[in-house]
Parts: structure tokens; C-alpha cells; sequence
């Protein structure tokens, strides 16, 4: 017991200059290494600190709503940016509170389908659905997601809403009166070229509303003493033989009703008509721009843009069955002086003061 308690009473160093120097420099290591490893633990425990506050912060935000866009090649372009135009009118920014996924059926309307239902997968919060083609898939894809759409006939006849003051569903959107203005269109070209008598109609009598627009304009050719000649055109091979045909059948100037192929083909008929050297009237002012007579219509920009007002309505809360489907209230005379010169035409003064816009 008492050489325990020796033992047990013995001092033991404390210092460094109290043990070998090998001792020595084994605690300066051990220190040392302890003090890394309490730097290095702090650095690990201050970094899932920051990982679990952001992650926090991330788990509380909202993810910016995502908005579809679905047209083709004639929507792609123009009319695509004025949706987005509009859009930043509002407060919109790309890529920080909103996200547009855009498709396009690339001059393939068979492909509507299969891009409709993509999107709904992707779950978006609003579907502008850019043309009637487009319309007709994504309506068929979903009852549930709101969708915006820009039509040409009326929806409310053709079953696409309830009424156009109350659309009940899921779609609401715009309508751009085109079968309504066919008769004026025919006016306006007789009032421009006030010796025919004998005008062709290029169509495609298979398209729905084709039907109701060449029935407009032959209750107004009867009222203007002009014989229509109805051409058709059902694909891309047609367009060509439907000019000839109103040529050889002595039109002396050519309407449009509008369509799916049309709309496709701007450029192509535009280049028809100088070939043919005949005059056109068009309903949307984008031929005139690339070379056609005529155009008399709605500003189909102008309702694209107003399309990211239903859009911010809709993302805010509203129902889309809740807004009223809306009408332009305002259209425009559109002509190309260019073309006239070069088809040997004079254009009254009387009719160019009713023109809205004369492009050189």
C-alpha cells in the first residue's frame, strides 16, 4: 500500500521542458493534429448548416408557373414573340417568373397530337394553343388544364365553348370574326377594282369553316353583281392548278378563305399571284407584307399579344369557363402599292382613304 501511494504522489510532468525532447515534439504533433481536426469539423458543421438553410429556402419557394405554346411554322415566328411581348408587358420575365415551353408542329399537322400530349405530361399551368388545328388536339388531350386560343371561326357555333360571354370549361380566348368579314372584303375589293365582275375563290370546301366563310361571300356577291369561281386546294400540289384554273376561267381577281393550308402556304400564294399576275384580297395583313394586293382584317399580332392577358388572368386564380371569349373591335385595310403598280392597277383615291396602312 505504501509504495502505491508513492507512486500515485509522484508528480507527473506537465510541461515540455519536463520530458524528453522526442516527448516533446509528440505533443507538439498531437496538438497540432487535434487543432486541424477541430477546424476541419467546425468547417463541416458550418457547411450542413448552410446546406439545410437552403435547402429550407428552397423547399418554401414557388417554382415560377410553366405556360405552353403550341402552333405552327405561321405562329412560330411573329406572332410568337407578341404573346411574349405581351407578356413582359404584364411583369413577365422568361426564366425567373415564368417558364414558356413552346412547340411547334413544323408544317406537320399530324404531329398536333403527339406534342398536346406531351405538354399536358409536363403539367403546365395554361395552354395557348396558337391556331384551330392546334385547339382541336390539345381539347381533345385535356378537360382539365385552362387553355387560350385564337380562332378564326366562331367557337361557340362550332361547340368549341358554351357561349362567348360565358364559356363554361376549360378554353376561352379569342376570336378573330374572319367568316364575318368575308363580305366586306369583297366589297372593299370591288370598291378597289370597280370593273370586275367575275372573281375567283380559292378554298378548300372539305375545311369547316370554309364552308361558312364562302356562303358570307356569296350572299354579298349577289348584293355586288360578281360571279364567283370557287378554286379548290386541299394540298400543296393543288395551289398551282387552283390558279390556273381561275386564270383560264377569266377571274379577274382572287379571294382567299382562310385555312390550315393557307395559312402554311403565305409565301407560296403570294408568289402564285405575281406569276399569275392577279389581283388578291387576303384577310390578315402578312401577305400584303410579303407582296399580296390586298388585306382586310383583324391584326392577328395585336390578339397574339392580347392572348397573355387571358393567360396572367388565369395564372392569377380566374377560371378560364369564367372569362368571356373576346372580339376584335377594330380591323384594318391593308394594300401594297408596289403590287398595284406592277399589276397596272390605279387604286381611287376615294379607297385610299380608307385604307388604314399603304405599304410602299
Amino acid at each position: 500500500m505504501g509504495i502505491l501511494l508513492r507512486l500515485t504522489s509522484q508528480k507527473v510532468p506537465t510541461s515540455i521542458g519536463m520530458v524528453s525532447d522526442a516527448e516533446a515534439r509528440r505533443l507538439v504533433r498531437l496538438r497540432q493534429l487535434a487543432m486541424k481536426v477541430t477546424r476541419a469539423a467546425s468547417t463541416v458543421v458550418l457547411a450542413l448548416f448552410v446546406l439545410c438553410v437552403l435547402a429550407t429556402l428552397t423547399t418554401g419557394a414557388e417554382s415560377p408557373p410553366r405556360v405552353a405554346w403550341l402552333g405552327g411554322d405561321a405562329e412560330a415566328g411573329h406572332f410568337f414573340d407578341a404573346f411574349r411581348q405581351g407578356l413582359r408587358d404584364l411583369g413577365y420575365i422568361e426564366g425567373q417568373n415564368i417558364i414558356i415551353e413552346a412547340r411547334s408542329s413544323e408544317r406537320r399537322p399530324e404531329r398536333y397530337p403527339d406534342l398536346a400530349a406531351e405538354l399536358v405530361r409536363l403539367k403546365v399551368s395554361v395552354i395557348v394553343a396558337a391556331s384551330p388545328p392546334a385547339l382541336r388536339a390539345v381539347a381533345r388531350a385535356t378537360r382539365t388544364i385552362p387553355i387560350v386560343m385564337r380562332v378564326s371561326d366562331d367557337p361557340a357555333a362550332g361547340g368549341i365553348v358554351t357561349s362567348l360571354a360565358h364559356p363554361s370549361g376549360n378554353i376561352t380566348g379569342l376570336y378573330s370574326l374572319s367568316a364575318e368579314l368575308s363580305a366586306k372584303r369583297l366589297e372593299l375589293l370591288k370598291q378597289a377594282l370597280p370593273r370586275i365582275t367575275r372573281v375567283a375563290v380559292l378554298m378548300d370546301s372539305t375545311n369547316r369553316g370554309s364552308k361558312t366563310w364562302f356562303t358570307e361571300t356569296v350572299t354579298a356577291a349577289h348584293t355586288l353583281a360578281i360571279q364567283l369561281q370557287p378554286v379548290e386546294a386541299r394540298s400543296v400540289d393543288e395551289l398551282e392548278g387552283a390558279f390556273r384554273a381561275a386564270v383560264d376561267g377569266r377571274a379577274e381577281a382572287l379571294i382567299t378563305l382562310r385555312n390550315p393550308l393557307i395559312v402554311r402556304r403565305r409565301t407560296q400564294i403570294v408568289r402564285l399571284a405575281e406569276r399569275y399576275r392577279i389581283p388578291t384580297m387576303f384577310d390578315e395583313r402578312q401577305f400584303v407584307e410579303e407582296g399580296g394586293l390586298m388585306a382586310y382584317g383583324t391584326n392577328l399580332v395585336e390578339l397574339y399579344r392580347r392572348a397573355a392577358y387571358f393567360v396572367d388572368k388565369i395564372l392569377k386564380g380566374a377560371k378560364p369557363g369564367d372569362l368571356p371569349v373576346e372580339q376584335p373591335t377594330r380591323f384594318e385595310f391593308v394594300v401594297n402599292r408596289k403590287t398595284a403598280e406592277t399589276l397596272g392597277l390605279t387604286i381611287s383615291q376615294a379607297v385610299l382613304q380608307r385604307v388604314d396602312q399603304v405599304i410602299p
